[in-house]
Order: structure tokens, then C-alpha cells, then sequence
């Protein structure tokens, strides 16, 4: 959150761009083909489906055409008609070799971007600006242990009626992606789901290896995010087509480790801060933690971050419907903007308080400062509730 208020619009965008690539990355990072010609698979139930997938032969290495797709900001917004490639959309290759290690290539207009990955790392890099953002991949815990037996239709079957408390679940549906026979499955929210619509997954139908990941918002049939292959083929994939590195000048901003199990900021004791009381005592300026926001309810108030970027982290509601409030100390006035900042963005008012807003078709963030604070809120929700609730904040 530290980085939100400070990073040039460029940065942010492709922040932004990192995020979502993220998370289809791991689909696309075991990406392969069987090579067919444009048919079917034959219908199947889901859990038969995906067993069957999950026992088809391992592939040796990939090399795949893919399509980035990104419909998630409105045009021209930010960087008037042309961004960075993580967030205009372009197209490129992939590699994958058996190790775990590969990269994705995207080209557009607006510049290139590489995506290398190893069983540890990530770094993504954006031509544009001449950035790499690189972070730390979680790791299993000491003494997981791996199967190389497919799980039973009965096991799937129990993980997905597990899945199916939270989510609607389509069946198999037997489609083709680039030229392979493939099963897509659909996923929809079945509450506080914010804006998401729906996500959609395909997969080979003969190897356990995704070809396709699409994320929809809410009453649209067009995809937001979409990241999909085509021109697949087996075969080894040489070391120095995964291991590219970036320009020696290139700007590095560290992301440290992707891990939910950060404990946050810590007292003396090393215990975490947690509570409006113990956090407000915590730090040097006023927490604003209101017991509902429009009309979510308070989830946890939390203190991140060391001693000198502390920020307090507040929680409404539940699920993708709820909201995330960033706070601290705003830094000293410079006098000035730097160019390309967040103050680039659109403005709105709240209540006399210039804030700067950044709204998408998956959910809105809402910037700005007030009396020493800087607030940054977040959430899946459209800008009008996004806007009443930094409202509510004061």
C-alpha cells in the first residue's frame, strides 16, 4: 500500500499490470498442447473431465503463441492512448521448460514487457518505463510432500463440492483453444462477489495444462482480462530462452515475498498490532475507523509495515464485495506534483477534499490527503460507492 500515493502513474499502471498477470501466469505457466485440428472433446462430467486431464501424459517443454487482452481500464484514462503493454493488451510468445522455469514476451504499440519466472522468483519487466518489478514466490512449508498420482474422480468430486459452497460452478464444457481440444469451466461468486462476473478456465483436455484464463465483470459478455495461447508445441526449451535478464540500467522496485501470512507491524514485543485502540496508540497521527462504511462492517484494523512506513490497514465487509482503507502519515508538502504522479489521475471532491480516482470496470480506488493523513481506499465496487464511502471516512 506504501508504494499507492507515491508511485509515477507509469509505475502504478504496470504495479496494476503485474498484479493481473499474476494471476493468470500460473495458469499459463504449464501451458501445452495434443496439436488437434479444431475438434472437440466429447462431453464429460467435471470431475471425470479434469481426472482425466490430471492423468494424461507430462510434456517435456512448451513453446506457445499467446494473446493478453485488457479491457480493464477506460480508454485513455490514464496514459491518454496508449499505456504500458500489461495494461493496453499485446501479444507475444511463451516458453516453458521442464524445470519450472519460463517467460512470457508481450509486444504492442505502447512498448514491450517480459515475464520470467522460476520455481522462487518472478520479475516482470516494462520497456516503457524501464522498470522491473521482481518478487519472492511462497514457498511449501518444510515437509510437504508431493504425489505424482492423480487425484480419484471421488477426490475432485469432494473438492469441488467444497468449491461449490463459495462459487457456481458450469460443467465441462468442450470447447477447442488454438487449435487443441480443450474443457472450459466457468466460476461465478455466489456472494460478495463485488464487480466480478464470472472467471473462465480451459484447459487440454489430455494433459493437466491450462490454454486459456478470461475474467469477466459483472453483466458483460466480453472479457475484462484475458490471457490465452495458440501455434503450441512440445519439445525441450534451451535455458537462454527462459532466463532473460533485464536492461543493467533499468529502475528495480522490489515487491518482496507474494505470501498472505504477513503478520504485519509489530509492538516492542514483537507481537502483531491489531485493534483500533492498540493501533492508534501505535502510531502518530489519527486512525479513522468508523464501525460501518456504507453499511459494511467493521473486519479487523491492523498496523503494517516498519517503523518508518507505518500504515494502518482497515477492513469492511466480506469477500471481493469488501473494502480495504489504507492510512498514514502524509509526507512532507514538496510545493510541487511531480509529473506523472497519482495527481494525474481524474479528480473528484469530497467535501471540499480534492481526491484523485482510478475507477475500472472490477472495482475503484480512491486517493487523497487530509489534515496530515493519506488515505488510499480500494475495493471491488463501482466509483459512486466508492466516493460515499471515502465520504464516511472524512
Amino acid at each position: 500500500m506504501r508504494y499507492l500515493r507515491t508511485l509515477p502513474t507509469g509505475r502504478l499502471v504496470a504495479l496494476l499490470g503485474l498484479v493481473v498477470v499474476l494471476s493468470v501466469t500460473a495458469a499459463a505457466a504449464a501451458v501445452a498442447a495434443s496439436g488437434g485440428g479444431g475438434q472437440t472433446p466429447p462431453p464429460k462430467p467435471l470431475a471425470q473431465a479434469i481426472q482425466d486431464a490430471l492423468a494424461g501424459p507430462p510434456v517435456d517443454g512448451v513453446t506457445a503463441r499467446v494473446t493478453f487482452t485488457n479491457n480493464l481500464f477506460p480508454s485513455g484514462a490514464l496514459l491518454g492512448s496508449a499505456g504500458p503493454v500489461l495494461m493496453s493488451g499485446g501479444s507475444g510468445r511463451l516458453w516453458l521448460a521442464s524445470d519450472g522455469h519460463g517467460r512470457i514476451e508481450l509486444q504492442s504499440d505502447a512498448g514491450d514487457a517480459q515475464i520470467v519466472w522460476s520455481p522462487t522468483a518472478v520479475t516482470v519487466y516494462d520497456a516503457s518505463s524501464n522498470t522491473v518489478y521482481k518478487a519472492t514466490l511462497p514457498q511449501p512449508a518444510a515437509g510437504t510432500s508431493t504425489s505424482d498420482t492423480p487425484p480419484t474422480v471421488a477426490e475432485i468430486a469432494d473438492v469441488l463440492t467444497q468449491v461449490g459452497v463459495h462459487a457456481a460452478l458450469s460443467e465441462a464444457m468442450p470447447t477447442n483453444v488454438g487449435g487443441t481440444a480443450a474443457y472450459t469451466l466457468a466460476l461465478s461468486p455466489k456472494h460478495d462477489g463485488g464487480l466480478l462476473g464470472s472467471v473462465d478456465v480451459s484447459w487440454d483436455a489430455a494433459h493437466a495444462v491450462p490454454l486459456r484464463a478470461a475474467i469477466y465483470a459483472q453483466g458483460s459478455s466480453s472479457p475484462v482480462l484475458e490471457l490465452t495461447t495458440s501455434d503450441i508445441s512440445y519439445g525441450a526449451v534451451d535455458a537462454a530462452s527462459v532466463t532473460v535478464a533485464p536492461p543493467a540500467d533499468a529502475k528495480v522496485v522490489d515487491l518482496g515475498q507474494l505470501s498472505p501470512n504477513s503478520s504485519g507491524g509489530t509492538a516492542g514485543s514483537g507481537t502483531p498490532v491489531t485493534g483500533l485502540d492498540a493501533v492508534q496508540a501505535a502510531v502518530a497521527f489519527p486512525v479513522s475507523a468508523p464501525d460501518t462504511l456504507v453499511g459494511l462492517p467493521l473486519q479487523d484494523v491492523r498496523l503494517v509495515g516498519d517503523a518508518t512506513s507505518q500504515t494502518v490497514v482497515v477492513t469492511y465487509g466480506q469477500g471481493l464485495g469488501g473494502i480495504v482503507v489504507a492510512e498514514r502519515k502524509a509526507p512532507a508538502a514538496t510545493g510541487s506534483s511531480p509529473s506523472g504522479s497519482l495527481d494525474s489521475l481524474p479528480t473528484v471532491s469530497l467535501d471540499g477534499v480534492t481526491a484523485h480516482e482510478l475507477a475500472t470496470q472490477l472495482g475503484t480506488i480512491v486517493t487523497w490527503e487530509h489534515a496530515g493523513v493519506s488515505t488510499t481506499l480500494a475495493g471491488s465496487i463501482p466509483a459512486a460507492s466508492a466516493e460515499a464511502a471515502a465520504r464516511e471516512l472524512g
